[in-house]
Protein backbone atom coordinates (compact mmCIF):
# COMPACT_ATOMS: atom_id res chain seq x y z
CA UNK A 1 0.00 0.00 0.00
CA UNK A 2 1.46 2.95 -0.93
CA UNK A 3 2.91 5.88 1.91
CA UNK A 4 0.24 8.15 0.95
CA UNK A 5 -2.77 6.29 -0.20
CA UNK A 6 -5.11 8.47 -2.48
CA UNK A 7 -8.69 8.00 -1.38
CA UNK A 8 -11.55 6.22 -4.45
CA UNK A 9 -13.77 9.23 -5.02
CA UNK A 10 -17.03 9.83 -3.18
CA UNK A 11 -15.14 8.46 0.17
CA UNK A 12 -14.02 11.12 2.67
CA UNK A 13 -10.24 12.34 2.69
CA UNK A 14 -10.88 14.23 5.81
CA UNK A 15 -10.90 13.23 9.72
CA UNK A 16 -13.27 16.54 9.81
CA UNK A 17 -15.43 14.59 7.08
CA UNK A 18 -16.64 11.91 9.62
CA UNK A 19 -17.17 14.48 12.29
CA UNK A 20 -19.95 16.62 13.48
CA UNK A 21 -17.86 19.11 11.49
CA UNK A 22 -19.60 18.10 9.00
CA UNK A 23 -23.23 18.40 9.06
CA UNK A 24 -24.44 15.23 7.14
CA UNK A 25 -22.04 12.95 9.59
CA UNK A 26 -23.69 15.45 12.51
CA UNK A 27 -26.99 13.83 11.60
CA UNK A 28 -25.86 10.15 10.61
CA UNK A 29 -22.54 8.92 10.75
CA UNK A 30 -22.84 5.82 9.32
CA UNK A 31 -22.99 6.29 5.39
CA UNK A 32 -20.15 7.88 5.33
CA UNK A 33 -18.42 5.68 7.46
CA UNK A 34 -19.39 2.61 5.90
CA UNK A 35 -18.01 4.66 2.61
CA UNK A 36 -14.45 4.70 3.93
CA UNK A 37 -14.80 1.49 5.42
CA UNK A 38 -15.28 -0.28 2.27
CA UNK A 39 -13.36 2.13 0.06
CA UNK A 40 -10.16 3.20 2.28
CA UNK A 41 -10.22 1.63 5.44
CA UNK A 42 -6.50 3.01 5.80
CA UNK A 43 -6.63 6.79 5.22
CA UNK A 44 -4.40 9.06 5.15
CA UNK A 45 -5.72 12.72 5.58
CA UNK A 46 -2.21 15.24 5.23
CA UNK A 47 -4.31 18.65 5.67
CA UNK A 48 -4.84 16.85 9.33
CA UNK A 49 -1.10 15.02 9.19
CA UNK A 50 -3.21 12.09 10.47
CA UNK A 51 -3.29 8.64 9.53
CA UNK A 52 -7.61 7.26 10.01
CA UNK A 53 -8.31 3.77 10.77
CA UNK A 54 -12.11 1.98 10.36
CA UNK A 55 -11.77 -1.68 10.42
CA UNK A 56 -12.54 -3.14 13.95
CA UNK A 57 -9.20 -5.89 13.62
CA UNK A 58 -7.21 -2.97 12.70
CA UNK A 59 -7.94 -0.65 15.64
CA UNK A 60 -8.54 -3.53 18.00
CA UNK A 61 -5.07 -4.49 17.54
CA UNK A 62 -3.63 -0.93 17.81
CA UNK A 63 -5.65 0.19 20.91
CA UNK A 64 -4.24 -2.84 22.57
CA UNK A 65 -0.61 -2.61 21.56
CA UNK A 66 1.14 -0.87 24.49
CA UNK A 67 4.33 0.16 21.66
CA UNK A 68 1.93 3.24 20.41
CA UNK A 69 1.96 6.36 22.76
CA UNK A 70 -0.61 8.82 23.42
CA UNK A 71 0.95 12.07 24.88
CA UNK A 72 0.32 14.72 22.02
CA UNK A 73 4.02 16.23 22.67
CA UNK A 74 4.92 12.84 20.67
CA UNK A 75 3.12 14.16 17.79
CA UNK A 76 4.51 15.76 14.45
CA UNK A 77 3.94 19.20 15.66
CA UNK A 78 2.23 20.03 12.37
CA UNK A 79 -0.78 17.49 13.05
CA UNK A 80 -3.97 18.27 14.54
CA UNK A 81 -3.14 15.87 17.56
CA UNK A 82 -0.09 18.36 18.53
CA UNK A 83 -2.98 21.12 18.76
CA UNK A 84 -4.75 19.00 21.82
CA UNK A 85 -1.82 20.43 24.14
CA UNK A 86 -1.91 23.68 26.48
CA UNK A 87 0.03 26.35 25.60
CA UNK A 88 2.81 27.04 28.49
CA UNK A 89 1.80 23.92 30.23
CA UNK A 90 2.50 20.90 27.92
CA UNK A 91 3.00 18.17 30.21
CA UNK A 92 0.21 18.65 32.01
CA UNK A 93 -2.49 16.01 31.08
CA UNK A 94 -4.78 13.41 32.88
CA UNK A 95 -4.50 9.64 32.67
CA UNK A 96 -6.50 10.27 29.12
CA UNK A 97 -2.89 11.41 27.99
CA UNK A 98 0.18 10.35 29.70
CA UNK A 99 2.18 7.13 28.96
CA UNK A 100 4.26 4.90 31.12
CA UNK A 101 5.63 4.64 33.56
CA UNK A 102 3.85 7.62 34.92
CA UNK A 103 0.08 6.01 33.45
CA UNK A 104 0.31 2.85 35.43
CA UNK A 105 1.60 4.81 38.44
CA UNK A 106 -1.33 7.19 38.42
CA UNK A 107 -4.09 5.06 36.99
CA UNK A 108 -3.27 1.79 39.15
CA UNK A 109 -4.13 3.19 42.57
CA UNK A 110 -7.36 5.96 41.07
CA UNK A 111 -8.94 3.06 39.50
CA UNK A 112 -8.58 0.87 42.64
CA UNK A 113 -9.98 3.56 44.88
CA UNK A 114 -12.65 4.60 42.21
CA UNK A 115 -14.09 1.31 41.79
CA UNK A 116 -14.12 0.03 45.62
CA UNK A 117 -16.45 3.01 45.80
CA UNK A 118 -18.38 2.54 42.82
CA UNK A 119 -19.12 -1.29 44.37
CA UNK A 120 -19.97 0.38 47.95
CA UNK A 121 -22.50 2.83 46.17
CA UNK A 122 -24.25 0.96 43.95
CA UNK A 123 -27.65 0.89 45.83
CA UNK A 124 -27.31 4.68 46.22
CA UNK A 125 -26.66 5.34 42.90
CA UNK A 126 -29.10 2.96 41.65
CA UNK A 127 -31.65 5.20 44.51
CA UNK A 128 -30.50 8.39 43.00
CA UNK A 129 -31.64 7.31 39.72
CA UNK A 130 -34.88 6.56 40.75
CA UNK A 131 -35.57 9.58 42.58
CA UNK A 132 -34.61 12.11 39.77
CA UNK A 133 -36.70 9.90 37.58
CA UNK A 134 -39.55 9.98 40.00
CA UNK A 135 -39.16 13.65 39.60
CA UNK A 136 -39.92 13.83 36.08
CA UNK A 137 -43.30 15.25 35.02
CA UNK A 138 -45.63 12.01 34.97
CA UNK A 139 -46.94 12.92 31.66
CA UNK A 140 -46.63 15.38 28.53
CA UNK A 141 -43.83 15.96 26.28
CA UNK A 142 -40.35 17.06 28.37
CA UNK A 143 -37.05 17.29 27.09
CA UNK A 144 -35.25 13.52 28.50
CA UNK A 145 -31.89 15.09 28.21
CA UNK A 146 -32.69 17.94 30.52
CA UNK A 147 -34.47 16.27 32.81
CA UNK A 148 -32.88 13.39 33.39
CA UNK A 149 -30.31 12.39 30.83
CA UNK A 150 -28.01 15.62 32.35
CA UNK A 151 -28.73 15.23 35.98
CA UNK A 152 -28.47 11.82 36.25
CA UNK A 153 -24.38 11.28 35.61
CA UNK A 154 -23.44 14.70 37.40
CA UNK A 155 -25.49 13.94 40.46
CA UNK A 156 -24.01 10.47 40.43
CA UNK A 157 -20.19 11.39 40.47
CA UNK A 158 -20.38 14.38 42.22
CA UNK A 159 -21.35 12.04 45.29
CA UNK A 160 -19.28 9.77 44.45
CA UNK A 161 -16.40 12.28 44.90
CA UNK A 162 -17.72 14.06 47.24
CA UNK A 163 -18.10 17.63 46.14
CA UNK A 164 -20.71 20.21 46.89
CA UNK A 165 -24.22 19.16 45.68
CA UNK A 166 -25.71 22.92 45.47
CA UNK A 167 -23.01 23.63 42.53
CA UNK A 168 -24.14 21.21 40.25
CA UNK A 169 -24.64 23.66 37.27
CA UNK A 170 -21.02 25.12 37.93
CA UNK A 171 -19.98 21.49 37.58
CA UNK A 172 -21.49 20.97 34.23
CA UNK A 173 -20.45 23.98 32.80
CA UNK A 174 -17.22 23.49 34.13
CA UNK A 175 -17.50 19.95 32.29
CA UNK A 176 -18.60 21.14 28.73
CA UNK A 177 -15.78 24.11 28.90
CA UNK A 178 -12.83 21.19 29.91
CA UNK A 179 -13.79 18.85 27.00
CA UNK A 180 -13.40 21.27 24.44
CA UNK A 181 -10.03 20.64 25.22
CA UNK A 182 -10.25 17.22 23.08
CA UNK A 183 -11.27 19.17 19.98
CA UNK A 184 -8.06 20.05 18.23
CA UNK A 185 -9.46 22.71 16.04
CA UNK A 186 -11.24 24.78 19.01
CA UNK A 187 -11.76 28.29 18.40
CA UNK A 188 -10.05 31.27 20.57
CA UNK A 189 -13.46 31.60 22.33
CA UNK A 190 -13.78 27.95 22.77
CA UNK A 191 -9.94 28.03 24.06
CA UNK A 192 -10.70 30.96 26.35
CA UNK A 193 -13.81 28.82 27.78
CA UNK A 194 -11.80 25.35 28.19
CA UNK A 195 -9.06 27.42 30.07
CA UNK A 196 -11.26 29.23 32.64
CA UNK A 197 -13.30 25.78 33.42
CA UNK A 198 -9.76 24.15 34.03
CA UNK A 199 -8.76 26.93 36.37
CA UNK A 200 -12.15 26.68 38.33
CA UNK A 201 -11.89 23.31 38.46
CA UNK A 202 -8.57 23.01 39.71
CA UNK A 203 -8.91 25.77 42.72
CA UNK A 204 -11.96 23.83 43.84
CA UNK A 205 -10.40 20.21 43.84
CA UNK A 206 -7.24 21.64 45.35
CA UNK A 207 -9.64 23.51 48.46
CA UNK A 208 -11.51 20.21 48.76
CA UNK A 209 -8.50 17.99 49.15
CA UNK A 210 -7.57 20.33 52.10
CA UNK A 211 -10.81 20.28 53.54
CA UNK A 212 -10.50 16.01 53.33
CA UNK A 213 -7.25 16.49 54.78
CA UNK A 214 -8.73 18.23 57.85
CA UNK A 215 -12.02 16.81 57.74
CA UNK A 216 -12.33 13.16 56.33
CA UNK A 217 -15.62 12.26 54.84
CA UNK A 218 -16.98 9.22 52.74
CA UNK A 219 -16.00 9.86 49.57
CA UNK A 220 -13.41 9.46 46.47
CA UNK A 221 -11.49 12.57 47.23
CA UNK A 222 -10.98 11.51 50.84
CA UNK A 223 -9.69 7.60 49.86
CA UNK A 224 -6.87 9.94 47.30
CA UNK A 225 -5.93 11.88 49.47
CA UNK A 226 -5.27 9.25 52.64
CA UNK A 227 -4.12 7.22 49.59
CA UNK A 228 -1.07 9.90 49.47
CA UNK A 229 -0.96 10.15 53.48
CA UNK A 230 -0.33 6.33 53.91
CA UNK A 231 2.36 6.44 50.93
CA UNK A 232 0.48 4.07 49.01
CA UNK A 233 -0.25 6.03 46.36
CA UNK A 234 2.73 8.28 44.52
CA UNK A 235 0.70 10.98 43.06
CA UNK A 236 1.84 14.58 43.30
CA UNK A 237 -1.66 16.98 44.76
CA UNK A 238 -1.75 18.63 41.27
CA UNK A 239 -1.97 14.93 39.41
CA UNK A 240 -4.63 14.31 42.19
CA UNK A 241 -6.35 17.50 41.26
CA UNK A 242 -6.23 16.95 37.47
CA UNK A 243 -7.38 13.31 37.46
CA UNK A 244 -10.28 14.33 40.14
CA UNK A 245 -10.97 16.43 36.98
CA UNK A 246 -11.05 14.14 34.55
CA UNK A 247 -12.97 12.11 36.55
CA UNK A 248 -15.95 14.50 36.98
CA UNK A 249 -15.87 15.74 32.96
CA UNK A 250 -15.58 12.29 31.77
CA UNK A 251 -18.32 10.43 33.81
CA UNK A 252 -20.16 13.32 33.01
CA UNK A 253 -21.09 14.17 29.65
CA UNK A 254 -20.18 10.67 27.58
CA UNK A 255 -22.80 9.09 30.40
CA UNK A 256 -25.23 11.72 29.36
CA UNK A 257 -25.11 11.09 25.76
CA UNK A 258 -25.17 7.25 26.51
CA UNK A 259 -28.21 7.67 28.34
CA UNK A 260 -29.77 10.25 25.54
CA UNK A 261 -28.65 7.96 22.51
CA UNK A 262 -29.90 4.50 24.44
CA UNK A 263 -33.33 5.65 25.01
CA UNK A 264 -33.66 7.39 21.00
CA UNK A 265 -32.69 4.22 19.82
CA UNK A 266 -35.11 2.56 22.14
CA UNK A 267 -38.12 4.54 21.46
CA UNK A 268 -37.15 4.43 17.39
CA UNK A 269 -37.15 0.90 17.65
CA UNK A 270 -40.24 0.35 19.46
CA UNK A 271 -39.64 -3.56 19.69
CA UNK A 272 -36.84 -3.77 20.99
CA UNK A 273 -38.17 -1.38 23.95
CA UNK A 274 -40.79 -4.17 24.16
CA UNK A 275 -38.34 -6.78 24.55
CA UNK A 276 -36.55 -5.25 27.01
CA UNK A 277 -39.36 -4.57 29.07
CA UNK A 278 -40.50 -8.33 28.67
CA UNK A 279 -37.22 -9.22 29.74
CA UNK A 280 -35.32 -6.58 32.28
CA UNK A 281 -32.69 -9.76 32.15
CA UNK A 282 -31.95 -7.81 28.83
CA UNK A 283 -30.93 -4.70 30.24
CA UNK A 284 -27.12 -5.22 30.20
CA UNK A 285 -27.41 -6.50 26.89
CA UNK A 286 -28.92 -3.81 25.48
CA UNK A 287 -26.32 -0.79 26.80
CA UNK A 288 -23.82 -3.39 25.07
CA UNK A 289 -25.87 -2.71 22.14
CA UNK A 290 -26.32 1.04 22.28
CA UNK A 291 -22.68 1.66 23.00
CA UNK A 292 -22.02 -0.35 19.48
CA UNK A 293 -24.66 1.04 17.82
CA UNK A 294 -24.39 4.58 18.59
CA UNK A 295 -21.33 4.92 21.10
CA UNK A 296 -20.76 8.39 22.65
CA UNK A 297 -16.94 8.85 21.66
CA UNK A 298 -16.73 8.06 18.36
CA UNK A 299 -12.77 8.36 18.12
CA UNK A 300 -9.96 7.58 19.63
CA UNK A 301 -6.09 7.83 18.63
CA UNK A 302 -2.49 6.86 18.85
CA UNK A 303 0.49 8.18 17.94
CA UNK A 304 3.29 5.92 16.13
CA UNK A 305 6.60 6.03 18.56
CA UNK A 306 8.86 4.57 15.66
CA UNK A 307 8.73 3.91 12.01
CA UNK A 308 6.78 0.55 11.27
CA UNK A 309 4.06 -0.72 9.26
CA UNK A 310 0.03 -0.36 10.90
CA UNK A 311 -2.65 -2.00 9.34
CA UNK A 312 -0.68 -2.78 6.18
CA UNK A 313 0.69 0.33 5.56
CA UNK A 314 4.36 1.88 6.35
CA UNK A 315 3.69 4.66 9.02
CA UNK A 316 6.51 7.07 10.61
CA UNK A 317 7.44 8.26 13.46
CA UNK A 318 5.36 11.13 15.43
CA UNK A 319 2.37 10.51 12.82
CA UNK A 320 -1.05 10.18 15.04
CA UNK A 321 -3.22 7.63 14.27
CA UNK A 322 -6.95 7.96 14.21
CA UNK A 323 -9.81 5.59 14.98
CA UNK A 324 -13.52 5.36 13.92
CA UNK A 325 -14.82 3.36 16.79
CA UNK A 326 -18.11 4.12 15.24
CA UNK A 327 -17.30 2.21 12.19
CA UNK A 328 -15.14 -0.83 13.91
CA UNK A 329 -18.65 -1.11 15.60
CA UNK A 330 -20.47 -2.08 12.77
CA UNK A 331 -17.88 -3.75 10.95
CA UNK A 332 -19.82 -6.57 8.71
CA UNK A 333 -16.73 -8.69 8.92
CA UNK A 334 -17.45 -9.01 12.52
CA UNK A 335 -21.03 -8.04 13.12
CA UNK A 336 -23.60 -10.07 11.48
CA UNK A 337 -26.62 -7.37 9.86
CA UNK A 338 -24.17 -5.29 11.59
CA UNK A 339 -26.47 -2.08 10.64
CA UNK A 340 -29.46 -3.37 13.18
CA UNK A 341 -29.80 -2.52 16.61
CA UNK A 342 -30.68 -5.83 17.81
CA UNK A 343 -30.74 -5.84 21.85
CA UNK A 344 -31.18 -9.46 21.91
CA UNK A 345 -28.80 -10.66 19.33
CA UNK A 346 -25.42 -11.39 21.46
CA UNK A 347 -22.52 -10.14 19.62
CA UNK A 348 -18.98 -9.67 19.58
CA UNK A 349 -17.38 -7.20 21.66
CA UNK A 350 -17.64 -3.59 20.53
CA UNK A 351 -14.89 -1.45 21.72
CA UNK A 352 -16.85 1.67 22.25
CA UNK A 353 -14.50 1.98 25.47
CA UNK A 354 -11.60 1.89 23.67
CA UNK A 355 -9.31 -0.77 24.43
CA UNK A 356 -5.54 -1.84 25.91
CA UNK A 357 -4.33 0.28 29.23
CA UNK A 358 -6.32 3.12 28.06
CA UNK A 359 -9.67 1.44 28.00
CA UNK A 360 -12.06 3.97 29.39
CA UNK A 361 -11.66 3.69 33.29
CA UNK A 362 -15.20 5.18 33.87
CA UNK A 363 -16.71 1.87 32.13
CA UNK A 364 -18.22 0.28 34.83
CA UNK A 365 -19.88 2.99 36.40
CA UNK A 366 -21.63 4.00 32.73
CA UNK A 367 -22.94 0.79 32.34
CA UNK A 368 -24.52 0.80 36.14
CA UNK A 369 -25.94 4.35 35.25
CA UNK A 370 -27.44 3.47 31.67
CA UNK A 371 -28.66 0.19 32.68
CA UNK A 372 -30.72 1.32 36.05
CA UNK A 373 -32.25 4.46 33.52
CA UNK A 374 -33.26 2.42 30.92
CA UNK A 375 -35.15 -0.09 33.05
CA UNK A 376 -36.50 2.85 35.68
CA UNK A 377 -37.97 4.91 32.72
CA UNK A 378 -39.82 2.15 30.60
CA UNK A 379 -41.05 0.71 33.79
CA UNK A 380 -42.57 4.51 34.84
CA UNK A 381 -43.09 5.12 31.51
CA UNK A 382 -45.16 1.99 30.16
CA UNK A 383 -46.34 4.49 26.92
CA UNK A 384 -43.39 6.41 26.48
CA UNK A 385 -42.66 7.30 23.14
CA UNK A 386 -40.90 10.16 20.98
CA UNK A 387 -42.40 13.87 20.19
CA UNK A 388 -42.67 15.29 17.24
CA UNK A 389 -39.45 17.33 16.51
CA UNK A 390 -35.96 17.59 14.53
CA UNK A 391 -33.06 15.71 16.33
CA UNK A 392 -30.70 18.18 17.18
CA UNK A 393 -26.89 16.22 17.58
CA UNK A 394 -23.98 17.52 19.42
CA UNK A 395 -21.70 20.06 16.99
CA UNK A 396 -18.55 18.89 19.01
CA UNK A 397 -16.20 17.25 16.65
CA UNK A 398 -15.70 13.20 17.78
CA UNK A 399 -18.32 12.88 19.98
CA UNK A 400 -22.07 11.88 19.54
CA UNK A 401 -24.87 12.63 21.68
CA UNK A 402 -28.16 14.75 21.22
CA UNK A 403 -28.83 18.51 22.54
CA UNK A 404 -32.60 17.46 23.23
CA UNK A 405 -35.13 14.55 23.14
CA UNK A 406 -38.35 15.71 23.47
CA UNK A 407 -40.52 12.62 24.50
CA UNK A 408 -43.93 12.14 25.94
CA UNK A 409 -45.12 10.46 28.93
Amino acid sequence: MADDPKTPPGVPNSILDISAFNPVARDNPHPILQSLQSGCPVMRDEAAKVWVLSRYKDIRDTVNDRTFVRHPLNADPDSITARLIEEGNERRTSILFLDDPDHARIRQPLAKAFYARINKMRPEIEAMIDEIIDAAPASGAFDLMEEIAVPVPVLVIARILGVDESRLADFRQWSEDVILGLNPVRTPEENARMLSGGEALDTYFGELMEARRAAPQDDLVTDMVQLQARGEANIADDEVRLNLQALLVGGNLTTTDLIGNGIWLLLTHPEQAAALRADPSLAAQAVEEVLRYEAPVQVTSRIVEQDRTVAGCPMHKSQPVFMSLAAANRDPEVFEAAQDFDITRKRASHIAFGGGPHICIGAPLARIEARHVYLKLLERYPNLRLAPQAMNWRTLPFFRGLETLIVEG
